[in-house]
């Protein structure tokens, strides 16, 4: 067959698939946001805003958590964390060249996921206690040893580092895929949309207002951690 008929029938069997929610691509767009605004505002010693950035990412971090039991297929947990031997054999193929078939996270990606989330956590809630012991209003601040509290300071900027790292890495990743495999992973995350074969299920799309509820919740629990910690 040549590539005159070839082509039609490639193109035919190709649909257009929502595979991200908007929940998802805004908290993926946002967390990357107030990570620079928290390092902006360290650098230009702004620490009100360093503050409000990190209470505001920890509060799109408890509903991405909340969401990857709650929201949509491709967001859900069980849905993309597979173990590190699948990541292990999907890295093996990650140089060769091939048709993009994937919905949501492929198992490496989604062991990433899962290492920023924590890295994420580590971060803001370490980053409230040092606000709250500098300025001598958390609860905490009383009780928790010196030694311990120099530790969670100490990790505050040890987790900053290991979390640049860590997107340094999921940059690059998206990079290799984009510019070897020829998978443009970016567009999809910004327009929600992906065109992928068509024998390819359609993921769920939950609720957006259910992701509202979850992100007032998530907000009432930061503010409850600001005030406990």
């Amino acid at each position: 067959m040549d590539s005159s008929s070839a082509g039609p029938a490639q193109t035919a069997s190709v649909s257009k698939v929502a595979v991200w929610d908007l929940p998802t691509r805004l908290f993926h767009w946002l967390t990357a946001l107030l990570v620079l605004t928290a390092y902006v505002s360290w650098r230009a010693d702004l620490m009100d805003w360093h503050v409000r950035a990190g209470e505001a990412a920890l509060a799109l971090v408890i509903f991405r958590l909340l969401w990857g039991f709650a929201g949509s297929d491709t967001a859900r947990f069980s849905r993309f964390v597979k173990t590190p031997r699948l990541a292990l054999q999907h890295l093996a193929h990650v140089f060769r060249r091939e048709p993009d078939r994937q919905a949501g996270h492929n198992p490496a990606g989604g062991l990433m996921v899962l290492v920023l989330l924590a890295l994420l956590v580590g971060e803001t809630l370490s980053g409230l206690y040092v606000q709250n012991d500098v300025a001598d209003h958390g609860h905490l601040t009383d009780v928790v040893p010196a030694r311990i509290a120099n530790a969670i300071s100490a990790a505050h900027w040890l987790i900053w580092d290991a979390l640049l790292a860590a997107i340094a890495l999921h940059v690059l990743a998206i990079a290799i895929y984009g510019v070897i495999k020829g998978h443009n992973l970016v567009a999809p995350m910004i327009s929600g949309w992906k065109r992928l074969p068509a024998d390819v299920p359609q993921p769920h799309i939950t609720s957006a207002w259910r992701a509202a509820v979850l992100l007032c919740v998530s907000a009432l629990l930061t503010a409850a951690l600001a005030t406990l910690i």
